[in-house]
């Protein structure tokens, strides 16, 4: 996985949704990237959760990356959001959270799925992408950001 653009697609990043809740974010999510996979937005909603059990996936400075491992993806699956307003999210430093990526795996997906959370979190954790992606306007210029963000980190 050389970057996020091999599993996160423009048609899969909302510039602006709106939860008032992690609940609410998480259902959103799910039922989004339930109509790009196939997989029911309820099963997807249970594996976040089942993380989410184990510790906060809200790793600090306003960001997030609730994932999980979903039998019958074939597939990686990544969906980002941008709310419009920060929630509660439990996070590790307590802030809430404004900036949201969702990334799935299959059940077998290893080493890819560590990968591909390494990237994430890389590009997330990037103070200056993170002001970007609060700044960008619209949702090509938040994938252009998300696509890019790995490529400029490896140069």
């Amino acid at each position: 996985m050389s970057d996020l653009s091999d599993f996160l697609a423009a048609d899969s990043v909302d510039a602006a949704m709106t939860v008032a809740n992690k609940k609410a974010l998480f259902q959103q999510m799910a039922a989004a990237a339930s109509r790009k996979t196939g997989i029911p937005a309820k099963t997807i909603v249970a594996s976040l959760n089942e993380r989410e059990r184990l510790g906060s996936t809200g790793f600090g400075g306003g960001t997030a990356i609730p994932h999980g491992k979903i039998e019958g993806l074939d597939h990686m699956f990544g969906f980002f959001a941008r709310l419009t307003a920060p929630i509660e999210f439990q996070a590790v430093d307590t802030l809430p959270v404004d900036l949201v990526f969702l990334l799935l795996s299959p059940v077998d997906a290893g080493a890819d799925h560590l990968k591909a959370l390494a990237g994430v979190s890389r590009a997330l954790r990037d103070r200056a992408t993170a002001a970007k992606l609060r700044g960008a306007r619209s949702k090509d210029a938040l994938f252009a950001l998300l696509a890019g963000a790995e490529a400029r980190d490896a140069a």
